[in-house]
C-alpha cells in the first residue's frame, strides 16, 4: 500500500475542464527564478512551426505526441501505429508561480503515462531538469549581466530528432527560408496523417519498404524564399484532401479556379476554426472519424454523409464550442513536426519539391531511415549525454560524425542542443556579429579560431556567453522579440542589421 501511494505522489495532477485536460508541471527548484517568456523566446527555434507563441497572453501552443512507456519520441522504438498528437498551451500564471500549466486540447483523459511523455517533452524543451539547472546557475554566477535577464536556458524541440533537421535547415540560407520550410513538414505531417494517404504513402514493414507511388498531388503552401529562384508550379487539381473528403466532386471542380494556397486546413471543419481531428482528437476520437474518411470507394460523398460527418463534427466538439480558449488561430492548422517514422519512406524528389529543402531533402530522409532501421539511437546518445563530460562529447562527435550530411556547423548546432554549451556553431552570421559589435574583421577561415578565444573565459558555458550577447543584439535592434509580431520572424536577417554610412539600418516593419 506504500509503495502504490507513492507512486501515485508522483503523478503530476491533472484535472479536465471541458473539452481538455489540465497537468500541472513543478519546476521545483527552478520555481523562484523561472521565466516562461525568457525560458522560451531565448532561441530562434521558438519561431519555427509548430511552436506558436502568443505574446498577448505570453503562452507556448504546439502539437505534442502521446507515448507510452517504451516508445521514444525520438522515433528509436517504433510503435505499431502512429502516436496521437494533441495541442498543449504552457502557460505559469501568476496565481501557481510554482509549476506551469499544460492546457490539453482535444480530451478528457490522460493515462499516467501519456501525462509522463507531455511532462517529459515540455522539460526537454524549457530545460527543466535539474542539471540544466545547475548549469544555469553555474553560469549566472560567472557571468553577472545574463543573470540580471534572467538568461540561462536556451529553448530546444520536444524531442533530439526535431531539432536535428531544424540545425539541417539552418544551413546555407536565410531565416525566413528557413521558418518556410519548418511549416511545410508541418504541412505535410498532418496530410500523411489522414488515413487516405495510405494510398500515396508507402510504409516499412518488417525493414523493407514497398514501393513508392505518385506523391506528385501534394504541393508547397508555404512561400518560397529567396533560394533557389527556380519556381515551383502547383498543378490545378492540387487540392488540400481534407477538403475533397467533405466536398462533393462538383463542388470541387467548380473551386479548380481558385488559389489553392490560400485553403486552410480548417475548412474541412466547415468554418468552426478547429482544428483537423488528426491533430486534436484522443485516440477513441481519432478512430471514429480517421480523418473523415468513412470507406468511401470514390471522391465523391452525398449530401446525406455531410450531414453525418457534420453530426458527428457536432458531437465532437459540443464541449470544446462552450470555451473561449479554444477558438484557435490559423497557426493550427499544421500538423506537428514529423517523426523519422514519416519521413524514412517519402521520396526524396517528392520532399525536395513539396517542402522546397533543396538539398537538405536528401540529409534528413537519410536521417530518418537511419533512425527507422536502428544505425542511430538518439535515445541512447542522449540518455548519455545528459551530464555533459569530455568523454560523453567525443562519443556524441563520434557518432554524428558519422550522420550523412552533417558538417561542423550542423553538429555544433545539434551539440549545443544536447546541452554541450563549449561548443560555439559559427558561421555567417557569427562574422557579422564580431563585427558590428567587437569590430573585429573575422572570415570563414578563422572566425571558429576566435570565438575560442573571445568566449575562453566563460568555459565551459562559452555558447552561453556568445548567444547571451547575440541575443541582446537582436532585441537592440528589432525590439523584444517575446513581443514581435509573427509576420516580423521573417525580418530577422543580416540583411537588416547592415549599417550604412555609419547609420543603423533599422529593418521595416511590413
Amino acid at each position: 500500500m506504500k509503495e502504490l501511494r507513492e507512486k501515485a505522489e508522483e503523478i503530476p495532477r491533472a484535472t479536465a475542464d471541458g473539452g481538455m485536460v489540465v497537468v500541472e508541471l513543478p519546476l521545483g527548484e527552478a520555481a523562484a527564478t523561472f521565466d516562461l517568456v525568457k525560458a522560451v523566446c531565448s532561441h530562434g527555434l521558438f519561431m519555427t512551426a509548430p511552436n506558436h507563441w502568443d505574446p498577448l497572453s505570453k503562452t507556448l501552443e504546439r502539437p505534442l505526441r502521446l507515448h507510452s512507456d517504451g516508445e521514444s519520441g525520438n522515433g528509436d522504438s517504433i510503435p505499431s501505429s502512429s502516436p496521437t498528437s494533441l495541442l498543449v498551451r504552457i502557460s505559469h500564471p501568476s496565481y501557481s508561480p510554482q509549476s506551469l500549466h499544460l492546457h490539453v486540447f482535444g480530451t478528457v483523459f490522460l493515462s499516467p503515462q501519456h501525462q509522463k511523455s507531455l511532462l517529459d517533452q515540455v522539460r526537454r524543451m524549457l530545460r527543466l531538469s535539474e542539471g540544466e539547472e545547475r548549469r544555469v546557475k553555474e553560469f549566472q554566477k560567472m557571468h553577472g549581466e545574463a543573470k540580471e535577464r534572467g538568461f540561462g536556458r536556451v529553448f530546444r524541440s520536444p524531442t533530439l530528432f526535431e531539432d536535428m533537421v531544424k540545425s539541417v535547415l539552418l544551413c546555407n540560407c536565410q531565416w525566413s527560408r528557413t521558418l518556410s520550410m519548418a511549416r511545410a513538414l508541418c504541412e505535410l505531417q498532418l496530410e500523411l496523417q489522414c488515413p487516405s494517404f495510405s494510398a500515396f504513402v508507402p510504409n516499412v514493414e518488417n525493414g523493407t519498404k514497398t514501393p513508392k507511388a505518385e506523391t506528385e498531388h501534394l504541393v508547397p503552401k508555404t512561400p518560397i524564399g529567396k533560394e533557389p529562384k527556380r519556381k515551383l508550379r502547383a498543378k490545378k487539381g492540387s487540392k488540400n484532401l481534407a477538403i475533397r473528403f467533405l466536398k462533393t466532386q462538383t463542388q470541387i471542380e467548380a473551386e479548380n479556379t481558385t488559389r489553392t494556397d490560400s485553403v486552410e486546413m480548417s475548412d474541412c471543419l466547415q468554418g468552426t476554426k478547429k482544428l483537423c481531428p488528426s491533430i486534436l482528437l484522443s485516440n477513441g476520437e481519432k478512430d471514429l472519424h480517421e480523418c473523415y474518411n468513412f470507406s468511401q470507394t470514390s471522391t465523391e460523398i452525398s449530401n446525406a454523409d455531410l450531414t453525418e460527418v457534420s453530426k458527428a463534427d457536432s458531437r465532437l466538439f459540443s464541449d470544446l464550442q462552450s470555451s473561449e480558449v479554444i477558438e484557435l488561430s490559423s497557426h493550427n492548422r499544421i500538423g506537428n513536426f514529423p517523426s523519422p517514422r514519416e519521413l524514412a519512406t517519402l521520396n526524396e524528389k517528392f520532399l525536395e519539391k513539396r517542402c522546397n529543402l533543396g538539398y537538405r531533402a536528401s540529409r534528413i530522409i537519410k536521417l530518418a531511415q537511419s533512425i527507422v532501421e536502428g544505425r542511430i539511437q538518439l535515445r541512447q546518445l542522449e540518455e548519455a549525454c545528459s551530464e555533459p563530460s569530455l568523454s560523453n562529447y567525443s562519443k556524441a562527435v563520434e557518432q554524428l560524425n558519422e550522420i550523412y550530411g552533417f558538417g561542423p556547423f550542423t553538429c555544433a548546432n545539434v551539440l549545443v542542443c544536447m546541452g554541450f554549451y563549449h561548443v560555439i556553431p559559427t558561421d555567417s552570421e557569427t562574422i557579422r556579429h564580431l563585427k558590428q559589435v567587437h569590430k573585429r574583421n573575422s572570415t570563414i577561415q578563422n572566425v571558429q579560431r576566435d570565438v575560442d578565444i573571445m568566449y575562453e573565459k566563460y568555459a565551459p558555458f562559452q555558447f552561453l556567453a556568445y548567444w547571451s550577447e547575440m541575443w541582446q543584439f537582436y532585441e537592440e535592434w528589432f525590439g523584444k522579440l517575446s513581443e514581435m509580431p509573427h509576420s516580423d520572424y521573417k525580418l530577422i536577417t543580416a540583411a537588416n542589421m547592415r549599417t550604412t554610412n555609419g547609420k543603423s539600418k533599422r529593418a521595416k516593419k511590413s
